[in-house]
């Protein structure tokens, strides 16, 4: 009995030295294709599985098994988010809503214009593309300092829309594809948490705007120039850009048809009506295509790799005492399912690795957790939607990267208001959307 505790404790040592070594990589920007397995292997090494055979078949049977699954959705996301920034038609719609809301409502606007895009199937990876000289513009105008772009627009992007029920995003697919449950699952908590998280997150962009203009800081050119929107060459706002999202949502959660299905309607429809625009740009649909495929390529291949690291995990003896350990700090599921999904995305610096990580190995026992407790199965989608957003917001986070680097802004300047509004505020909104799971609320 002795040797079975030290052979799991040590085993439990590796996992936490190998969601150390894998932080420490992602946080130094390297890539996940080499640095998880490498971790995975000080996992399996102090697990007592054979190097080999851990990596064929444990890493690499987690990185394919994800990819045969969602390589599809990370597509033809890619493609229609490349076709809508192409054309020109994602400019059109938040161009349209700042219109229409009025250009002295720069961080409302732009919290809106960002949330409409994310919910109508944009990555948040083309969103920062196609609103940053918008924004940058309105900023401008409102003498607002740029340090807060990147915070204002990973809100929209990556906040409150991508964990919405209903949403086409991978976060809001993941759970389905577990727990049996609909896109639109638990309705009530998912809009009220996403509704908390938009007010909170704007009511801290107001008081930071307040407060660093109180310190003098106000607008200043940034060192990255962008190019002047053309407006007059832009689509249609609602043909171009909203009716294709409506086909999503339609299809995906009325229809009830699979996500695959649902983007290729909206592409479709998005090519229908923004072919002149794409033939303006001269731009071939074959360059299109090939753009938004290979796009799709890097995102699935590090996600699938923190997968596989996290497969690996999965196959040693302390990953069970690690799961006693999460689940049994409160007799509440949805805690300790909240707490092992942000963990494991803050860990991966991947909102959607993180959640596929711990559903993948953990699902069987929360589905288990719901029949006896009585929690509806919804809440556990919703809520576990809504984790995978939380301490994902990570130095690291390919997203932060992405978005600091294109705005010109450094970590120093611009990240403690990402981490506010798309980390700290999503953490504490989960707590209520927990509370509501656990009266029966969905």
């Amino acid at each position: 009995m002795k040797k079975e505790e030290d052979i799991d404790l040590i085993s439990l040592i590796g996992i936490v030295v190998g969601l150390g070594l894998l932080v420490l990589f992602a946080f130094k920007g390297s890539s996940l294709v080499w640095a998880a397995p490498l971790a995975a292997m000080v996992v399996a090494l102090t697990g007592g599985l054979e190097l080999l055979p851990a990596y064929l078949e444990n890493y690499m049977g987690g990185f394919v098994g994800f990819t045969q699954t969602w390589f599809p959705t990370f597509m033809l996301s890619a493609i229609f988010g490349k076709i809508l920034e192409t054309s020109g038609a994602a400019q059109s719609l938040t161009i349209w809503i700042v219109d229409k809301l009025g250009r002295d409502k720069a961080i409302f606007i732009s919290l809106i214009a960002g949330g409409i895009l994310a919910y109508g199937g944009i990555s948040g990876f083309v969103i920062i593309f196609t609103m940053y000289p918008i924004v940058l513009s309105l900023f401008k105008e409102a003498d607002i300092p740029v340090r807060l772009i990147p915070a204002t627009i990973m809100v929209g992007a990556f906040q409150f829309a991508m964990v919405a029920p209903g949403a086409p995003t991978i976060q809001n697919l993941i759970p389905g594809n577990h727990f049996g449950t609909p896109p639109g699952s638990a309705p009530v908590i998912g809009w009220t948490s996403s509704l908390l998280m938009f007010l909170l997150a704007f009511l801290w962009l107001q008081y930071r705007v307040k407060s660093l203009k109180a310190n003098g800081e106000g607008y200043s050119e940034p060192v990255k120039g962008v190019e002047e929107v053309a407006t007059e060459k832009l689509p249609s706002p609602i043909l171009s850009s909203l009716v294709p999202f409506i086909f999503i949502l339609i299809f995906l959660n009325l229809f009830g048809q699979a996500i695959e299905t649902s983007l290729i309607v909206g592409i479709l429809t998005a090519l229908i009506f923004n072919f002149s625009s794409l033939r303006k740009q001269k731009e071939s649909l074959r360059r299109v295509f090939n753009i938004g495929a290979k796009s799709s390529i890097s995102a699935i291949i590090n996600t699938s790799a923190a997968v596989g690291f996290g497969t690996v995990v999965q196959a040693v003896p302390g990953f069970e005492v690690l799961t006693d350990a999460v689940l049994g700090l409160s007799e509440n599921p949805l805690i300790g399912m909240t707490i092992a999904v942000n963990i494991l995305a803050g860990a991966t610096g991947s909102a959607s690795g993180g959640l596929e990580i711990a559903l993948s190995s953990l699902a069987g026992r929360f589905i288990e957790a719901s029949e006896v407790t009585g929690i509806n199965l919804e809440a556990f989608h919703r809520i576990s939607a809504m984790s995978s957003g939380g301490l994902n917001t990570m130095p690291h986070d390919g997203a932060v990267v992405t978005y600091l680097d294109y705005s010109g802004v450094s970590h120093k300047a611009g990240y403690f208001d990402m981490f506010i509004t798309s980390g700290l505020i999503p953490v504490l909104v989960t707590v209520i959307a927990i509370i509501m799971g656990s009266l029966g609320v969905v």
